[in-house]
């Protein structure tokens, strides 16, 4: 099996064509076809890829906001450089982290966030799919504290339990949300993106974050139990309760 999808994987068109087009991965047409559908980075915005590594995202990024735009990247893993971008390791979720992506832009909000994110597969699809969304829903948590009204956000989620919550969320903050399936999607993968456009002003008040909102729902679904006592670790740990 893993001879096969070694072989897959080198006759991979997509693969091909960014090795010679000089991306780091096949990703980065995914973006790119996610962009000539619904415009999500114009010339000039500043950009933040969530999860970029190996920065095939970031490259692309680049190219869309352009001499007066300003893309961060960040991961845990480090990234080799890429020229124009400005590439940090950390935890999203840490706030550390989110204190060095503001200070990256000035302390202003960005204008699009991006992610790629991706779990670290383990062949299990019901435990795959559970890590997947806890990650976007991450990703979601931070693009609602970092993004200027009126901006973009784009994720990637796989199909299964849990992603309507997800659809809502981003729908109840955002007034375009659409599913798009890039054709440089693996035929087999289950991956969707999630598209959300002109994000909408604060409302004012209290309102649940997004990780809260998603884990009543999965609470509600029976994929987790509730009654949990709160702490850091439990807020965001969707996964450890699935399959």
């Amino acid at each position: 099996m893993a001879k096969r999808w070694y072989q897959d994987h080198q006759r991979d068109t997509w693969r091909r064509q960014a090795k010679s087009s000089g991306y780091r991965a096949r990703s980065a047409f995914k973006l790119k076809q996610i962009q000539d559908r619904h415009s999500v980075i114009r010339t000039g915005d500043s950009v933040l890829d969530i999860g970029c590594h190996p920065g095939g995202w970031t490259q692309v990024a680049l190219e869309l906001a352009g001499d007066g735009g300003k893309v961060v990247g960040v991961d845990l893993r480090a990234t080799d450089p890429i020229p124009g971008a400005t590439l940090l390791v950390g935890d999203i979720m840490a706030s550390s982290t989110l204190k060095l992506i503001q200070e990256e832009n000035m302390g202003m909000d960005y204008n699009s966030v991006i992610s790629d994110i991706s779990p670290s597969l383990t062949g299990r699809y019901d435990t795959d799919q559970a890590i997947s969304l806890e990650l976007s829903t991450m990703a979601l948590e931070v693009a609602m504290s970092l993004l200027a009204p009126g901006g973009s956000f784009v994720t990637k989620a796989f199909q299964g339990t849990g992603i309507e919550l997800l659809v809502r969320a981003c729908r109840s903050r955002f007034s375009f949300v659409r599913r798009f399936s890039p054709i440089a999607s693996r035929n087999a993968s289950s991956e969707v993106y999630l598209v959300c456009k002109n994000k909408k002003p604060s409302q004012g008040g209290a309102r649940s974050s997004p990780i809260a909102e998603i884990r009543s729902g999965l609470e509600e679904l029976g994929v987790v139990p509730g009654n949990q006592e709160e702490s850091e670790e439990s807020v965001v740990g969707f996964r450890r309760y699935v399959g």
